[in-house]
Protein backbone atom coordinates (compact mmCIF):
# COMPACT_ATOMS: atom_id res chain seq x y z
CA UNK A 1 0.00 0.00 0.00
CA UNK A 2 1.40 3.42 -0.95
CA UNK A 3 1.89 5.93 1.88
CA UNK A 4 -0.73 8.60 2.44
CA UNK A 5 0.10 11.67 0.24
CA UNK A 6 -0.02 14.07 3.21
CA UNK A 7 2.27 11.82 5.24
CA UNK A 8 4.71 11.62 2.31
CA UNK A 9 4.80 15.42 2.00
CA UNK A 10 5.29 15.73 5.76
CA UNK A 11 8.22 13.33 5.74
CA UNK A 12 9.85 15.17 2.83
CA UNK A 13 9.31 18.50 4.60
CA UNK A 14 10.94 17.48 7.87
CA UNK A 15 13.36 14.92 6.36
CA UNK A 16 14.74 16.42 3.13
CA UNK A 17 17.02 13.39 2.74
CA UNK A 18 13.96 11.53 1.41
CA UNK A 19 13.85 13.90 -1.55
CA UNK A 20 17.35 12.96 -2.84
CA UNK A 21 18.37 9.62 -1.33
CA UNK A 22 15.89 7.41 -3.32
CA UNK A 23 17.29 8.81 -6.61
CA UNK A 24 20.95 8.78 -5.55
CA UNK A 25 23.25 7.94 -8.46
CA UNK A 26 26.59 6.15 -8.45
CA UNK A 27 28.30 9.02 -10.29
CA UNK A 28 27.26 11.36 -7.45
CA UNK A 29 29.16 9.17 -5.01
CA UNK A 30 32.49 9.96 -6.66
CA UNK A 31 31.91 13.71 -6.50
CA UNK A 32 30.60 13.55 -2.90
CA UNK A 33 33.64 11.53 -1.79
CA UNK A 34 36.03 14.00 -3.44
CA UNK A 35 34.23 17.04 -2.00
CA UNK A 36 33.94 15.47 1.47
CA UNK A 37 37.65 14.60 1.52
CA UNK A 38 38.67 18.07 0.35
CA UNK A 39 36.43 19.83 2.88
CA UNK A 40 37.62 17.44 5.61
CA UNK A 41 41.25 18.43 5.03
CA UNK A 42 40.14 22.06 5.29
CA UNK A 43 37.96 21.47 8.35
CA UNK A 44 40.56 19.86 10.62
CA UNK A 45 43.05 22.76 10.77
CA UNK A 46 40.25 25.35 10.87
CA UNK A 47 38.48 23.56 13.72
CA UNK A 48 41.71 23.49 15.73
CA UNK A 49 42.21 27.20 15.04
CA UNK A 50 38.63 28.24 15.86
CA UNK A 51 38.82 26.47 19.21
CA UNK A 52 41.60 28.96 20.03
CA UNK A 53 39.22 31.82 19.15
CA UNK A 54 36.61 30.31 21.49
CA UNK A 55 39.27 30.12 24.23
CA UNK A 56 38.89 26.34 24.44
CA UNK A 57 41.40 23.46 24.17
CA UNK A 58 41.98 22.67 20.49
CA UNK A 59 40.29 19.26 20.63
CA UNK A 60 36.94 21.00 21.26
CA UNK A 61 37.13 22.37 17.73
CA UNK A 62 37.20 18.83 16.36
CA UNK A 63 34.50 17.71 18.82
CA UNK A 64 32.30 20.41 17.26
CA UNK A 65 33.17 19.61 13.65
CA UNK A 66 31.75 16.15 12.98
CA UNK A 67 28.14 16.07 14.22
CA UNK A 68 26.95 18.66 11.69
CA UNK A 69 27.81 16.49 8.69
CA UNK A 70 25.60 13.61 9.85
CA UNK A 71 22.66 15.72 11.00
CA UNK A 72 22.65 18.10 8.03
CA UNK A 73 22.59 15.18 5.60
CA UNK A 74 19.26 14.20 7.19
CA UNK A 75 17.67 17.59 7.79
CA UNK A 76 19.44 20.18 5.60
CA UNK A 77 17.98 21.76 2.47
CA UNK A 78 21.23 22.80 0.74
CA UNK A 79 23.67 20.41 -0.92
CA UNK A 80 26.55 22.86 -0.40
CA UNK A 81 26.33 24.01 3.23
CA UNK A 82 28.71 22.46 5.76
CA UNK A 83 28.04 22.89 9.49
CA UNK A 84 30.83 23.24 12.01
CA UNK A 85 32.85 25.74 14.03
CA UNK A 86 33.13 29.21 12.52
CA UNK A 87 35.08 32.32 13.45
CA UNK A 88 31.98 34.34 14.38
CA UNK A 89 30.32 31.61 16.45
CA UNK A 90 33.63 30.95 18.21
CA UNK A 91 33.95 34.63 19.07
CA UNK A 92 30.35 34.76 20.32
CA UNK A 93 30.92 31.61 22.37
CA UNK A 94 34.02 33.11 23.99
CA UNK A 95 32.16 36.36 24.76
CA UNK A 96 29.46 34.39 26.61
CA UNK A 97 31.36 31.60 28.41
CA UNK A 98 34.87 33.06 28.59
CA UNK A 99 36.65 29.89 27.51
CA UNK A 100 35.08 27.52 30.06
CA UNK A 101 34.56 24.14 28.31
CA UNK A 102 31.68 22.82 30.44
CA UNK A 103 29.69 26.00 29.97
CA UNK A 104 30.42 26.08 26.24
CA UNK A 105 28.95 22.58 25.91
CA UNK A 106 25.86 23.54 27.93
CA UNK A 107 25.51 26.66 25.77
CA UNK A 108 25.39 24.40 22.71
CA UNK A 109 22.51 22.40 24.20
CA UNK A 110 20.47 25.46 25.16
CA UNK A 111 21.05 27.22 21.83
CA UNK A 112 20.06 24.04 20.02
CA UNK A 113 16.85 23.73 22.02
CA UNK A 114 15.97 27.36 21.32
CA UNK A 115 16.64 26.92 17.61
CA UNK A 116 14.63 23.69 17.41
CA UNK A 117 11.64 25.24 19.21
CA UNK A 118 11.81 28.28 16.92
CA UNK A 119 11.82 25.95 13.91
CA UNK A 120 8.79 24.00 15.15
CA UNK A 121 6.95 27.30 15.78
CA UNK A 122 7.97 28.50 12.27
CA UNK A 123 9.71 31.61 13.65
CA UNK A 124 12.34 31.84 10.93
CA UNK A 125 10.66 35.07 9.73
CA UNK A 126 12.15 36.89 12.74
CA UNK A 127 15.39 36.90 10.77
CA UNK A 128 13.83 39.51 8.49
CA UNK A 129 14.17 42.11 11.25
CA UNK A 130 17.97 42.00 11.13
CA UNK A 131 18.92 44.43 8.39
CA UNK A 132 21.84 44.13 5.97
CA UNK A 133 23.77 47.10 7.50
CA UNK A 134 23.57 45.42 10.92
CA UNK A 135 24.88 42.14 9.51
CA UNK A 136 27.72 43.87 7.69
CA UNK A 137 28.62 46.01 10.70
CA UNK A 138 28.79 42.93 12.90
CA UNK A 139 30.80 40.78 10.49
CA UNK A 140 33.32 43.57 9.86
CA UNK A 141 33.80 44.17 13.58
CA UNK A 142 34.01 40.44 14.28
CA UNK A 143 36.67 40.02 11.60
CA UNK A 144 38.75 42.84 13.08
CA UNK A 145 38.34 41.46 16.61
CA UNK A 146 39.19 37.89 15.62
CA UNK A 147 42.04 38.85 13.32
CA UNK A 148 43.73 41.19 15.80
CA UNK A 149 43.18 38.64 18.54
CA UNK A 150 45.55 36.32 16.67
CA UNK A 151 48.37 38.87 16.43
CA UNK A 152 49.52 37.85 19.91
CA UNK A 153 49.96 34.27 18.68
CA UNK A 154 51.89 35.43 15.62
CA UNK A 155 54.19 37.36 17.99
CA UNK A 156 54.31 34.58 20.59
CA UNK A 157 53.11 36.90 23.39
CA UNK A 158 51.70 35.62 26.68
CA UNK A 159 49.39 37.19 29.27
CA UNK A 160 47.37 39.37 26.84
CA UNK A 161 43.83 40.25 28.08
CA UNK A 162 40.89 39.16 25.93
CA UNK A 163 38.91 42.43 26.18
CA UNK A 164 39.46 44.10 22.80
CA UNK A 165 40.73 47.54 23.79
CA UNK A 166 43.01 46.13 26.49
CA UNK A 167 44.14 43.49 23.99
CA UNK A 168 45.18 46.19 21.51
CA UNK A 169 47.03 48.17 24.18
CA UNK A 170 48.94 45.26 25.71
CA UNK A 171 49.78 43.72 22.32
CA UNK A 172 51.65 46.86 21.33
CA UNK A 173 53.02 47.30 24.87
CA UNK A 174 54.54 43.78 24.85
CA UNK A 175 55.98 43.83 21.33
CA UNK A 176 59.56 43.88 22.75
CA UNK A 177 58.76 40.45 24.30
CA UNK A 178 57.90 38.91 20.90
CA UNK A 179 59.50 35.51 20.15
CA UNK A 180 61.54 35.60 16.96
CA UNK A 181 60.70 32.00 16.07
CA UNK A 182 56.94 32.58 16.26
CA UNK A 183 57.18 35.85 14.32
CA UNK A 184 59.20 34.33 11.47
CA UNK A 185 57.07 31.19 11.25
CA UNK A 186 53.81 33.12 11.51
CA UNK A 187 54.77 35.57 8.77
CA UNK A 188 55.97 32.74 6.53
CA UNK A 189 52.67 30.89 7.02
CA UNK A 190 50.72 34.09 6.23
CA UNK A 191 52.78 34.71 3.10
CA UNK A 192 52.35 31.13 1.91
CA UNK A 193 48.58 31.17 2.51
CA UNK A 194 48.15 34.47 0.70
CA UNK A 195 50.30 33.27 -2.22
CA UNK A 196 48.32 30.04 -2.60
CA UNK A 197 45.02 31.92 -2.39
CA UNK A 198 46.22 34.37 -5.04
CA UNK A 199 47.24 31.50 -7.31
CA UNK A 200 43.83 29.88 -6.90
CA UNK A 201 41.87 33.05 -7.65
CA UNK A 202 43.92 33.73 -10.79
CA UNK A 203 43.62 30.27 -12.30
CA UNK A 204 41.84 29.99 -15.60
CA UNK A 205 38.75 27.81 -15.86
CA UNK A 206 38.83 24.27 -17.17
CA UNK A 207 37.34 25.59 -20.40
CA UNK A 208 40.36 27.80 -21.02
CA UNK A 209 42.14 26.67 -24.20
CA UNK A 210 45.39 24.82 -23.59
CA UNK A 211 47.14 21.50 -23.67
CA UNK A 212 46.28 18.54 -21.48
CA UNK A 213 49.44 19.29 -19.51
CA UNK A 214 48.31 22.84 -18.72
CA UNK A 215 44.88 21.65 -17.65
CA UNK A 216 46.44 19.07 -15.34
CA UNK A 217 48.75 21.76 -13.95
CA UNK A 218 45.76 24.00 -13.22
CA UNK A 219 43.98 21.16 -11.42
CA UNK A 220 47.10 20.43 -9.38
CA UNK A 221 47.51 24.08 -8.38
CA UNK A 222 43.80 24.29 -7.54
CA UNK A 223 44.02 21.17 -5.34
CA UNK A 224 47.12 22.39 -3.49
CA UNK A 225 45.61 25.86 -3.02
CA UNK A 226 42.31 24.43 -1.78
CA UNK A 227 44.12 22.31 0.82
CA UNK A 228 46.44 25.19 1.74
CA UNK A 229 45.36 25.31 5.40
CA UNK A 230 46.14 21.66 6.01
CA UNK A 231 49.42 21.82 4.07
CA UNK A 232 50.65 24.91 5.92
CA UNK A 233 49.75 23.52 9.35
CA UNK A 234 51.41 20.16 8.57
CA UNK A 235 54.55 21.85 7.26
CA UNK A 236 54.74 24.16 10.27
CA UNK A 237 54.28 21.16 12.60
CA UNK A 238 57.20 19.35 10.95
CA UNK A 239 59.35 22.45 11.40
CA UNK A 240 58.40 22.72 15.07
CA UNK A 241 58.99 19.00 15.63
CA UNK A 242 62.43 19.20 13.99
CA UNK A 243 63.58 22.10 16.14
CA UNK A 244 62.12 20.51 19.27
CA UNK A 245 63.89 17.22 18.53
CA UNK A 246 67.23 19.04 18.65
CA UNK A 247 66.32 20.72 21.94
CA UNK A 248 65.54 24.17 20.49
CA UNK A 249 62.13 25.27 21.81
CA UNK A 250 61.76 28.32 19.59
CA UNK A 251 58.02 28.02 18.83
CA UNK A 252 54.90 28.25 20.98
CA UNK A 253 53.16 24.94 20.29
CA UNK A 254 49.66 23.66 21.02
CA UNK A 255 50.86 21.15 23.59
CA UNK A 256 49.17 18.11 25.01
CA UNK A 257 45.60 17.41 23.91
CA UNK A 258 43.05 14.79 24.90
CA UNK A 259 43.39 11.71 22.72
CA UNK A 260 40.56 9.73 21.13
CA UNK A 261 36.89 10.30 20.48
CA UNK A 262 34.86 12.30 23.01
CA UNK A 263 32.58 10.28 25.29
CA UNK A 264 28.88 10.36 24.46
CA UNK A 265 27.23 11.77 27.58
CA UNK A 266 24.69 14.44 28.57
CA UNK A 267 26.15 17.93 28.86
CA UNK A 268 26.91 19.11 32.42
CA UNK A 269 24.17 21.13 34.09
CA UNK A 270 26.43 22.56 36.81
CA UNK A 271 30.02 23.70 37.07
CA UNK A 272 32.76 23.92 39.65
CA UNK A 273 34.85 27.06 40.10
CA UNK A 274 38.59 27.13 40.79
CA UNK A 275 37.97 27.43 44.53
CA UNK A 276 35.71 24.35 44.56
CA UNK A 277 32.30 26.05 44.85
CA UNK A 278 29.40 24.66 42.81
CA UNK A 279 27.69 26.86 40.24
CA UNK A 280 24.08 25.79 39.70
CA UNK A 281 22.29 25.44 36.38
CA UNK A 282 20.24 28.58 37.03
CA UNK A 283 23.33 30.64 37.81
CA UNK A 284 25.05 29.43 34.61
CA UNK A 285 22.01 30.30 32.47
CA UNK A 286 21.78 33.70 34.16
CA UNK A 287 25.43 34.26 33.32
CA UNK A 288 24.76 33.50 29.65
CA UNK A 289 22.44 36.53 29.55
CA UNK A 290 21.68 37.91 26.11
CA UNK A 291 23.96 35.34 24.50
CA UNK A 292 21.08 32.86 24.55
CA UNK A 293 19.17 35.18 22.22
CA UNK A 294 22.03 36.37 20.03
CA UNK A 295 23.82 33.08 19.30
CA UNK A 296 20.77 31.12 17.99
CA UNK A 297 19.86 34.01 15.69
CA UNK A 298 23.40 34.56 14.45
CA UNK A 299 23.78 30.84 13.85
CA UNK A 300 20.70 30.81 11.63
CA UNK A 301 21.62 34.12 9.98
CA UNK A 302 25.09 32.95 9.00
CA UNK A 303 23.85 29.62 7.65
CA UNK A 304 20.93 31.11 5.68
CA UNK A 305 23.15 33.78 4.13
CA UNK A 306 25.61 31.10 3.03
CA UNK A 307 22.90 28.78 1.71
CA UNK A 308 21.34 31.57 -0.36
CA UNK A 309 24.75 32.68 -1.66
CA UNK A 310 25.46 29.19 -3.00
CA UNK A 311 21.87 28.15 -3.74
CA UNK A 312 21.16 27.15 -7.34
CA UNK A 313 17.88 26.82 -9.18
CA UNK A 314 17.61 23.13 -8.40
CA UNK A 315 16.83 23.53 -4.72
CA UNK A 316 15.08 25.95 -2.41
CA UNK A 317 16.25 27.12 1.01
CA UNK A 318 13.72 26.76 3.84
CA UNK A 319 14.70 29.00 6.77
CA UNK A 320 12.71 27.01 9.31
CA UNK A 321 14.16 23.71 8.11
CA UNK A 322 17.68 25.16 8.29
CA UNK A 323 16.90 26.32 11.81
CA UNK A 324 15.82 22.79 12.73
CA UNK A 325 18.98 21.28 11.23
CA UNK A 326 21.25 23.66 13.14
CA UNK A 327 19.24 23.21 16.33
CA UNK A 328 19.38 19.41 16.25
CA UNK A 329 23.11 19.58 15.40
CA UNK A 330 23.78 21.75 18.46
CA UNK A 331 21.62 19.53 20.69
CA UNK A 332 23.34 16.33 19.60
CA UNK A 333 26.71 18.05 19.53
CA UNK A 334 26.40 18.93 23.20
CA UNK A 335 26.44 15.18 23.95
CA UNK A 336 29.91 14.92 22.39
CA UNK A 337 31.35 18.06 24.06
CA UNK A 338 30.77 20.44 21.13
CA UNK A 339 30.23 24.17 21.36
CA UNK A 340 27.65 26.00 19.15
CA UNK A 341 28.15 25.67 15.38
CA UNK A 342 26.62 26.97 12.18
CA UNK A 343 27.31 27.05 8.43
CA UNK A 344 30.85 27.92 7.35
CA UNK A 345 31.23 30.22 4.34
CA UNK A 346 34.79 29.17 3.50
CA UNK A 347 34.20 25.43 3.73
CA UNK A 348 30.88 25.73 1.89
CA UNK A 349 32.71 27.50 -0.94
CA UNK A 350 35.21 24.63 -1.13
CA UNK A 351 32.35 22.13 -1.07
CA UNK A 352 30.55 23.85 -3.94
CA UNK A 353 33.67 24.40 -6.06
CA UNK A 354 34.69 20.75 -5.69
CA UNK A 355 31.37 19.74 -7.26
CA UNK A 356 29.45 18.19 -4.36
CA UNK A 357 26.17 16.66 -5.54
CA UNK A 358 24.27 15.97 -2.31
CA UNK A 359 24.56 16.65 1.46
CA UNK A 360 26.19 13.18 1.71
CA UNK A 361 29.52 14.95 1.17
CA UNK A 362 29.19 16.21 4.74
CA UNK A 363 29.18 12.62 6.02
CA UNK A 364 32.59 12.04 4.40
CA UNK A 365 33.90 15.24 6.01
CA UNK A 366 32.64 14.08 9.41
CA UNK A 367 34.39 10.72 8.98
CA UNK A 368 37.67 12.54 8.23
CA UNK A 369 37.29 14.52 11.47
CA UNK A 370 36.52 11.36 13.46
CA UNK A 371 39.59 9.63 12.05
CA UNK A 372 41.69 12.64 13.03
CA UNK A 373 40.34 12.47 16.57
CA UNK A 374 40.96 8.73 16.78
CA UNK A 375 44.48 8.58 15.38
CA UNK A 376 46.09 11.99 14.89
CA UNK A 377 45.64 13.76 18.24
CA UNK A 378 49.23 13.01 19.42
CA UNK A 379 50.56 14.70 16.26
CA UNK A 380 48.65 17.89 17.11
CA UNK A 381 51.01 18.40 20.06
CA UNK A 382 53.56 20.05 17.76
CA UNK A 383 51.20 22.38 15.85
CA UNK A 384 52.60 25.91 16.30
CA UNK A 385 50.05 28.44 17.49
CA UNK A 386 51.48 30.92 14.99
CA UNK A 387 50.42 28.66 12.09
CA UNK A 388 46.87 28.37 13.45
CA UNK A 389 46.80 32.15 13.89
CA UNK A 390 47.81 32.58 10.25
CA UNK A 391 44.97 30.26 9.16
CA UNK A 392 42.45 32.30 11.18
CA UNK A 393 43.67 35.68 9.92
CA UNK A 394 43.45 34.55 6.30
CA UNK A 395 39.98 33.08 6.91
CA UNK A 396 38.49 36.26 8.43
CA UNK A 397 40.26 38.88 6.30
CA UNK A 398 37.68 38.71 3.45
CA UNK A 399 34.94 39.48 5.97
CA UNK A 400 36.23 43.07 6.30
CA UNK A 401 34.16 44.46 3.43
CA UNK A 402 35.13 48.13 3.37
CA UNK A 403 33.51 48.60 -0.06
CA UNK A 404 30.09 48.20 1.55
CA UNK A 405 30.43 51.56 3.32
CA UNK A 406 30.64 53.39 -0.02
CA UNK A 407 27.69 51.40 -1.38
CA UNK A 408 25.50 52.20 1.63
CA UNK A 409 26.50 55.88 1.39
CA UNK A 410 25.43 56.02 -2.27
CA UNK A 411 22.13 54.19 -1.77
CA UNK A 412 20.87 55.51 1.58
CA UNK A 413 23.14 57.45 3.90
CA UNK A 414 20.91 56.90 6.93
CA UNK A 415 21.67 53.15 6.80
CA UNK A 416 25.21 53.97 7.88
CA UNK A 417 23.80 54.71 11.34
CA UNK A 418 22.91 51.08 12.28
CA UNK A 419 26.08 49.91 10.52
CA UNK A 420 28.25 52.27 12.59
CA UNK A 421 26.44 51.54 15.87
CA UNK A 422 26.79 47.79 15.33
CA UNK A 423 30.43 48.06 14.25
CA UNK A 424 31.53 50.21 17.21
CA UNK A 425 29.46 48.48 19.92
CA UNK A 426 30.73 45.07 18.80
CA UNK A 427 34.21 46.03 20.01
CA UNK A 428 32.72 46.44 23.49
CA UNK A 429 30.66 43.23 23.51
CA UNK A 430 29.74 41.47 20.28
CA UNK A 431 26.22 40.64 21.41
CA UNK A 432 25.62 44.26 22.42
CA UNK A 433 26.65 45.33 18.93
CA UNK A 434 23.98 43.16 17.33
CA UNK A 435 21.30 44.23 19.80
CA UNK A 436 22.25 47.89 19.41
CA UNK A 437 22.19 47.68 15.62
CA UNK A 438 18.80 45.94 15.57
CA UNK A 439 17.43 48.57 17.97
CA UNK A 440 18.64 51.43 15.75
CA UNK A 441 17.27 49.71 12.61
CA UNK A 442 13.95 49.20 14.39
CA UNK A 443 13.86 52.85 15.44
CA UNK A 444 14.50 53.97 11.84
CA UNK A 445 11.78 51.62 10.61
CA UNK A 446 9.29 52.97 13.16
CA UNK A 447 10.30 56.54 12.33
CA UNK A 448 9.52 55.94 8.65
CA UNK A 449 6.15 54.52 9.65
CA UNK A 450 5.43 57.49 11.94
CA UNK A 451 6.63 60.10 9.43
CA UNK A 452 5.40 59.04 5.98
CA UNK A 453 6.22 61.27 3.05
CA UNK A 454 3.33 63.63 2.28
CA UNK A 455 3.50 65.52 -1.01
CA UNK A 456 1.43 68.73 -0.87
CA UNK A 457 0.39 70.55 -4.05
CA UNK A 458 -1.93 73.54 -4.53
CA UNK A 459 -4.61 73.35 -7.24
CA UNK A 460 -6.89 75.93 -5.63
CA UNK A 461 -7.60 73.02 -3.33
CA UNK A 462 -4.76 71.42 -1.37
CA UNK A 463 -3.93 67.92 -2.65
CA UNK A 464 -2.00 65.78 -0.15
CA UNK A 465 -0.54 62.56 -1.52
CA UNK A 466 0.55 59.97 1.03
CA UNK A 467 3.85 58.48 -0.14
CA UNK A 468 3.39 55.27 1.83
CA UNK A 469 0.91 53.38 3.97
CA UNK A 470 -1.00 54.93 6.85
CA UNK A 471 -0.83 53.27 10.27
CA UNK A 472 -1.48 54.47 13.80
CA UNK A 473 2.02 55.93 14.46
CA UNK A 474 1.50 58.29 11.50
CA UNK A 475 -1.94 59.63 12.43
CA UNK A 476 -0.70 62.47 14.64
CA UNK A 477 1.80 63.58 11.98
CA UNK A 478 -0.86 63.58 9.24
CA UNK A 479 -3.27 65.50 11.49
CA UNK A 480 -0.57 68.07 12.25
CA UNK A 481 0.17 68.64 8.54
CA UNK A 482 -3.53 69.05 7.72
CA UNK A 483 -4.13 71.43 10.63
CA UNK A 484 -1.07 73.53 9.83
CA UNK A 485 -1.65 73.90 6.09
CA UNK A 486 -5.45 73.76 5.80
CA UNK A 487 -7.44 74.26 9.01
CA UNK A 488 -5.37 76.89 10.85
CA UNK A 489 -4.90 79.23 7.87
CA UNK A 490 -7.29 82.04 7.05
CA UNK A 491 -9.53 81.29 5.35
CA UNK A 492 -9.56 77.49 5.97
CA UNK A 493 -8.99 75.37 2.85
CA UNK A 494 -10.47 72.16 1.54
CA UNK A 495 -8.17 69.14 1.19
CA UNK A 496 -8.11 66.21 -1.22
CA UNK A 497 -6.33 63.26 0.41
CA UNK A 498 -4.82 60.96 -2.24
CA UNK A 499 -4.81 57.48 -0.62
CA UNK A 500 -3.77 55.17 -3.46
CA UNK A 501 -0.72 53.97 -1.45
CA UNK A 502 -2.82 53.14 1.63
CA UNK A 503 -3.73 49.45 1.82
CA UNK A 504 -4.50 48.94 5.52
CA UNK A 505 -5.95 51.23 8.18
CA UNK A 506 -6.62 50.53 11.84
CA UNK A 507 -8.92 51.85 14.59
CA UNK A 508 -6.54 54.66 15.59
CA UNK A 509 -6.52 55.96 12.01
CA UNK A 510 -10.33 55.79 11.81
CA UNK A 511 -10.63 57.71 15.08
CA UNK A 512 -8.30 60.47 13.87
CA UNK A 513 -10.04 60.71 10.49
CA UNK A 514 -13.40 61.03 12.24
CA UNK A 515 -12.06 63.95 14.27
CA UNK A 516 -10.61 65.60 11.14
CA UNK A 517 -13.92 65.31 9.29
CA UNK A 518 -15.63 67.00 12.22
CA UNK A 519 -13.05 69.82 12.20
CA UNK A 520 -13.51 70.39 8.46
CA UNK A 521 -17.30 70.50 8.87
CA UNK A 522 -17.04 73.08 11.66
CA UNK A 523 -14.97 75.33 9.36
CA UNK A 524 -17.33 74.74 6.40
CA UNK A 525 -14.64 73.21 4.19
CA UNK A 526 -14.26 69.68 2.89
CA UNK A 527 -11.93 66.72 3.33
CA UNK A 528 -12.27 64.47 0.28
CA UNK A 529 -10.66 61.04 -0.09
CA UNK A 530 -9.55 59.94 -3.54
CA UNK A 531 -8.31 56.71 -5.12
CA UNK A 532 -9.21 54.56 -2.12
CA UNK A 533 -8.37 50.88 -2.41
CA UNK A 534 -11.45 48.62 -2.06
CA UNK A 535 -10.33 47.12 1.25
CA UNK A 536 -9.78 50.56 2.76
CA UNK A 537 -13.07 51.89 1.40
CA UNK A 538 -14.89 48.93 2.91
CA UNK A 539 -13.44 49.72 6.35
CA UNK A 540 -14.31 53.42 6.07
CA UNK A 541 -17.90 52.61 5.10
CA UNK A 542 -18.18 50.12 7.93
CA UNK A 543 -16.99 52.80 10.38
CA UNK A 544 -19.97 55.00 9.30
CA UNK A 545 -17.91 58.20 9.34
CA UNK A 546 -20.04 61.34 9.32
CA UNK A 547 -19.32 63.54 6.31
CA UNK A 548 -17.25 60.93 4.44
CA UNK A 549 -16.72 61.94 0.82
CA UNK A 550 -14.65 60.10 -1.76
CA UNK A 551 -13.94 60.00 -5.48
CA UNK A 552 -12.23 57.63 -7.88
CA UNK A 553 -9.59 60.17 -8.91
CA UNK A 554 -7.93 63.39 -7.79
CA UNK A 555 -9.19 65.17 -10.91
CA UNK A 556 -12.78 64.29 -10.05
CA UNK A 557 -12.30 65.67 -6.54
CA UNK A 558 -10.91 68.94 -7.92
CA UNK A 559 -13.78 69.24 -10.40
CA UNK A 560 -16.25 68.54 -7.61
CA UNK A 561 -14.79 71.35 -5.52
CA UNK A 562 -15.23 73.73 -8.44
CA UNK A 563 -18.79 72.51 -8.95
CA UNK A 564 -17.99 70.75 -12.26
CA UNK A 565 -18.88 67.22 -11.18
CA UNK A 566 -20.71 65.25 -8.57
CA UNK A 567 -19.41 63.03 -5.84
CA UNK A 568 -20.73 60.50 -3.42
CA UNK A 569 -21.71 61.51 0.11
CA UNK A 570 -21.88 58.60 2.50
CA UNK A 571 -24.51 60.32 4.63
CA UNK A 572 -27.03 60.98 1.84
CA UNK A 573 -26.17 58.56 -1.03
CA UNK A 574 -24.73 55.27 0.21
CA UNK A 575 -22.71 53.22 -2.31
CA UNK A 576 -23.76 49.71 -3.10
CA UNK A 577 -20.77 48.45 -5.12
Amino acid sequence: MSPHPFRSILYRTWLPILSWLPRYKLKWLQMDLLAGLTVGLTTVPQALAYAEVAGLPVQYGLYSAFMGGFIYALLGTSKDVTLGPTAIMSLLCFSVVGGQPHRAVLLSLLCGLIQAVMALLRLGFLLDFISFPVIKGFTCAAAVTIGFGQVKNILGLQGIPHEFFLEVYYTFYKIPEARIGDVVLGLLCLALLVMLLYMKTNLGSDDTPGSTYSRLARKLVWTVATMRNALVVVAASFVAFSWDAYGHHVFTITGKTSQGLPPFRPPPTSDTTANGSIVSFGEIVEGFGGGLAVIPFMGLLESIAIAKAFGKNDYRIDANQELLAIGVTNIMGSFVSAYPVTGSFGRTAVNSQTGVCTPAGGIVTSVIVLLSLAFLMPAFYYIPKASLAAVIICAVAPMVDYHVVAKIWRIRKLDLLPFTVTFLMSFWQVQYGIVGGVAVSGALLLYNMARPQIKVSDHGVLVMELGSGLSFPATEYLSSIIHTQALQVSPPRSVVLDCHHVSIIDYSVISELSDLLRQFKLREVRLVFSRLQPSVLEVLLAADLQGLRYTDSVEAALQMESGASSMTDNKNSPITD
